[in-house]
């Protein structure tokens, strides 16, 4: 008879400690007869979280002897947090991985879902969740892969070049069914082992966006799908660490992932940043005769082209360690 397939779950936690603990408690809920454990990222919060945590977890009947506390010791990111985790966990052995945001919260059955099609579908590498709100609004976590044409169409946001350019919008519209996609959010997914031995961890040059994309794009280019799975349902908040919904203003990090994402991927991100350029004169032009209402953050356009000019003398050389192998020693050889 078969052994069951091991389980890892990571959560990253980030200044978060109460709500990362009630993520905790519905996988662990979850994941009632299951092979499989629970670590718990600290990202060097700096605040007690790591300590909040502990006590938190050592307190709680639901985490008996499945769910550690670890820190990573410096704030690398969203990759650079998951990867410590997955790390961790490979030296306990696990056949998937699944990566839970600390703000959602499997539903009943979700992450059962998400083994049960990855071990019924060998020839696929990554599953997610539907993710819908606290409200039971769905939000869009389905996409395809960003490019040039893409980018016009994002940022002109006008009915003709989106039906001209259907084939190359991004957001998906919320499946009704499990199916096929490029990419992912991270807030539910789970990645299949040979998956990461193969192509190796999250980027850790993506502080924080891009990197699951980045990542499945690396899977599919290896062979291994991402298939957005319905009937897995999460319930998340979204953006409580970054607090995004309240930005001003696009951050730096987000600018540096996006132009990293491109120069990795496209070899350049000139023709996708003049595509964007050209696609918001087409919006603001729009929104002048329509008088329709401001959508992007303050200074976007402005931010976006002075961090492309700046990268232009600054280019940084990808290295190799950036995506980190799954087996430290294999790493130390190659």
């Amino acid at each position: 008879m078969s052994e069951a397939p091991r389980l890892l779950t990571v959560i990253l936690n980030w200044r978060t400690p109460d709500m990362t603990l009630r993520a905790a408690q519905a996988a662990a809920r979850e994941m009632q007869g299951l092979n499989g454990s629970i670590v718990i990222v600290d990202n060097h919060s700096g605040d007690g979280s790591f300590e909040a945590l502990r006590e938190g977890v050592a307190a709680a009947d639901w985490a008996a002897q499945r769910v550690e506390v670890i820190q990573t010791g410096h704030n690398g990111g969203f990759g650079a947090g998951n990867n410590f985790g997955i790390r961790h966990g490979a030296t306990k052995g696990f056949d998937y991985v699944y990566i839970l945001n600390s703000d959602a919260f499997p539903d009943p059955g979700s992450i059962q879902l998400l083994l049960a099609h990855l071990t019924l579908n060998p020839d696929v590498g990554i599953a997610g969740s539907y993710i819908h709100g606290e409200d039971g609004d769905p939000h869009v976590t389905a996409f395809r892969f960003p490019g040039t044409w893409g980018e016009l169409e994002g940022a002109a946001r006008i009915g003709i070049v989106t039906r001209l350019l259907k084939n190359h919008v991004v957001p998906l519209p919320v499946p009704s069914d499990t199916t096929r996609v490029d990419w992912l959010a991270g807030a539910s997914m789970m990645i299949r082992r040979d998956v990461l031995e193969e192509i190796g961890l999250f980027d850790e040059t993506f502080f924080l966006y891009f990197e699951e994309t980045d990542l499945c794009l690396r899977a599919r280019n290896a062979g291994w799908p991402t298939d957005y799975v319905r009937a897995s349902e999460v319930t998340h908040i979204g953006s409580v660490s970054t607090g995004m919904k309240t930005w001003q203003r696009m951050p730096q990090y987000w600018f540096d992932s996006r132009l990293y994402y491109f120069r990795k991927n496209h070899g350049s991100a000139f023709g996708p940043t003049v595509a964007h350029l050209c696609g918001t004169c087409l919006w603001k032009m729009r929104r002048l005769i329509g008088r329709k209402a401001r959508r992007d953050p303050n200074w976007f356009l402005w931010d976006l082209i002075s961090h492309y000019i700046r990268s232009l003398s600054n280019r940084t050389p990808r290295e190799r360690s950036a995506t980190p192998t799954l087996n430290p020693r294999k790493e130390a050889r190659s």
